[in-house]
């Protein structure tokens, strides 16, 4: 039920932490994988390291806040393999850290075209196709931040609850046509995104000591349950969301 051989999955902000490590999954369950970042080169590293191991994969450069861009991605995916079974929103960007008073506008507009604008311009653009068929799984990386709170990273959180919103917006629009939409929320995750919330050893083991598992995340956390939700083991799941953060959420303030 786990099998994704045959399957088409294409992974934004593919090239290292989550994204990477879903694309990594991806491929371990039989997917053709397409790999997209920013920079030319990390995605030419990546697509080495899937080659060397006899993985299919493309790589793609794609800025998914330039709508031309992420166009040539869908384009140069359907060109290639003819269609796409699996779509993961994962590139994300924050550039505030603070209180939301001392955000700028170019800021807000940045965290809002990022995070929701480029999810709602990528399923209008391989939605359709996956209806066509009758079949197909998108999943959008939201994060806890969607359900709780925060003073200092609280527009990248507004963000990631609209995420959540158009996901179950977009559930009820494509189940009829067999396409399923989901979205996984993380906690902390050890990746270079979230370096300077788990760099600090205080921070970090304050963290920890909070969390029921005793753990941060590692990308592969997150990996795992994307080939679920991607798999037929998820087939009449849609419109949810997986919390993966350790037990952060539901514990007591002591843990």
């Amino acid at each position: 039920m786990f099998n994704l051989g045959g399957k088409v999955a294409l992974v934004t902000g593919s090239t290292r932490g989550i994204g990477k490590s879903i694309a990594e999954e991806m491929a371990n369950a039989g997917a053709k994988v397409v790999i997209s970042s920013r920079k030319a080169d990390a995605c030419a590293r990546v697509r080495a390291e899937f080659d060397a191991r006899g993985q299919e994969a493309i790589a793609v450069p794609c800025n998914v806040g330039v709508r031309e861009e992420l166009r040539n991605l869908v384009d140069g995916t359907l060109a290639k393999w003819g269609r796409i079974d699996v779509l993961v929103c994962n590139a994300a960007s924050n550039p505030a850290f603070g209180p939301i008073l001392e955000v700028t506008d170019e800021a807000y507009d940045k965290i809002m075209l990022t995070n929701v604008k480029s999810v709602f311009w990528l399923a209008n653009m391989v939605l359709p196709q996956m209806g066509e068929r009758g079949a197909g799984s998108m999943i959008v990386i939201s994060s806890i931040g969607a359900l709780r709170g925060n003073s200092s990273t609280g527009l990248y959180g507004t963000s990631k609850a609209a995420e959540a919103a158009l996901c179950r917006a977009l559930a009820c629009e494509w189940g009829p046509k067999g396409v399923r939409v989901n979205c996984i929320a993380p906690g902390l995750v050890k990746t270079d995104f979230a370096r300077a919330l788990w760099e600090d050893e205080a921070r970090r083991k304050a963290r920890e000591a909070l969390t029921p598992l005793r753990r941060l995340g590692e990308p592969r956390d997150i990996g795992g349950i994307a080939v679920f939700l991607a798999s037929e083991a998820a087939s009449f799941i849609t419109g949810q969301m997986i919390v993966a953060d350790g037990g952060v959420t539901i514990a007591a303030e002591r843990g």
